[in-house]
């Protein structure tokens, strides 16, 4: 849609074919529908480092269409914005379907022709530019340029089902295995499903490889019937979904405000308070009982014991546990439930100027197609907003350049 509305606006006849009967359907869903459509906590560099080594790939574009330019565009198409915590901005109304309205707007004012209901089954090319686009019922359109923005494979239930990526690849495109991100994680352990529905606030999560530290996050994480959800357990789920996961561990930090040594003389003077207590009843002042529970067991530690009579050895594995709670992935979850893909077509064969193929000289790309993915807070919507805005821009020069060109050879 930005994409579309933006060449409309510089004048260019434009054509935006979706396969969904509505617009923007995964866009109602974001931010628990609150819409989170952009983050004004970082600059440039900063906003680029968030997501990761593909990051840099977006620092051109970021200065043709930025985070303050996202919040006037919104604002000059009625949505008025609010800053929240972290940077993360929503419509002061809190309702994804006002950002909607505005692009829906925005693409009525460039006179873009909108076909609802449409499925792209094939795009014919020839030598290194696309002719047409042949449709599920068999009718062909025609076009100087287009822009690819099929989205990934997340929430599939939206019409994010991955077609882009299968025409991209026919085109002579590389495509990175898609996988799941910002999504929850599925773990081995099976005592977990005990833990379901506890949460903790400013914890810190540590993901390992082959006992290698590869990342660490801080942050709210939700346990689950099997496994771990949360924004920080969604976040660090980017860096899963780039490694196999056999092999991946994560470490649960519950103090990350104490070092060891003092966390663990915390747990001795708790214990020489009450040395008549028993130690299930002590814990409890520092965390929920049924994590208690789960702790003393994978501790070997008998809850009926007496604090003066837990030992040096077992006190220490206690401060451990709870140090370094050692957790084994099993996997991700699926699409279904994945906020975002990570992977897609190969920034390596992508103007990052002008978002244009280097391979099809009439093609453009925009979205979360890309092999681009960043945090939850609202960096992937505006890199949406703008990949989108780039490419309609160029699309529309190119187009006009060409036109000079041909005007001035005649």
């Amino acid at each position: 849609m930005m994409a579309a509305g933006r060449a409309g606006e510089l004048g260019a006849r434009v054509l935006l074919a979706e396969k969904n009967k509505d617009l923007g359907i995964k866009l109602l869903t974001t931010g628990n529908g609150r819409c989170n459509f952009t983050n004004k906590k970082h600059g440039p560099k900063e906003f680029t480092r968030r997501f990761g080594k593909n990051g840099k790939f977006l620092f051109s574009a970021l200065h043709q269409f930025g985070t303050d330019d996202a919040v006037n565009f919104f604002e000059r198409h009625g949505v008025k914005a609010k800053v929240e915590d972290e940077g993360k901005v929503f419509p002061v109304s809190d309702k994804a379907g006002d950002i909607l309205n505005a692009l829906i707007a925005y693409l009525k004012r460039g006179k873009v022709v909108v076909k609802t209901g449409v499925e792209v089954k094939k795009i014919n090319k020839e030598d290194s530019s696309i002719k047409k686009i042949v449709l599920a019922d068999g009718s062909e359109i025609a076009a100087r340029n287009y822009v690819l923005s099929t989205g990934g494979k997340s929430c599939p239930k939206t019409g994010s089902t991955g077609d882009g990526y299968k025409w991209a690849r026919e085109l002579g495109h590389t495509i990175i295995e898609p996988k799941p991100a910002l999504t929850s994680i599925v773990l081995k352990d099976r005592y977990i499903k005990s833990l379901q529905g506890l949460s903790f606030s400013k914890v810190k999560i540590s993901v390992f490889k082959q006992n290698k530290k590869l990342h660490s996050i801080s942050g709210d994480i939700l346990f689950t019937n099997n496994g771990l959800s949360g924004p920080a357990i969604m976040n660090i789920s980017r860096e899963i979904a780039r490694e196999d996961t056999r092999d991946i561990s994560l470490k649960i930090d519950f103090f990350p405000d104490q070092e060891f040594s003092n966390f663990d003389r915390c747990l001795q003077e708790s214990f020489n308070k009450e040395p008549n207590k028993l130690l299930k009843n002590i814990l409890p002042s520092l965390i929920p009982p049924r994590l208690v529970d789960a702790i003393l067991k994978l501790a070997g530690i008998n809850p009926q014991k007496k604090a003066n009579e837990v030992t040096k050895d077992e006190r220490k594995k206690l401060a451990h546990l709870l140090k370094e709670l050692n957790l084994s992935v099993s996997s991700l979850s699926g699409f279904d439930r994945a906020y975002i893909t990570s992977g897609g077509v190969s920034l390596a064969e992508i103007d990052p100027g002008t978002m244009r193929s280097k391979i099809i000289k009439n093609l453009y790309f925009a979205g979360e197609i890309l092999d681009l993915d960043g945090p939850t807070g609202g960096y992937n919507l505006q890199a949406a907003w703008t990949t989108g805005f780039v490419a309609g821009s160029k699309a529309v020069k190119s187009q006009q350049q060409n036109s000079m060109r041909k005007r001035r050879i005649e």
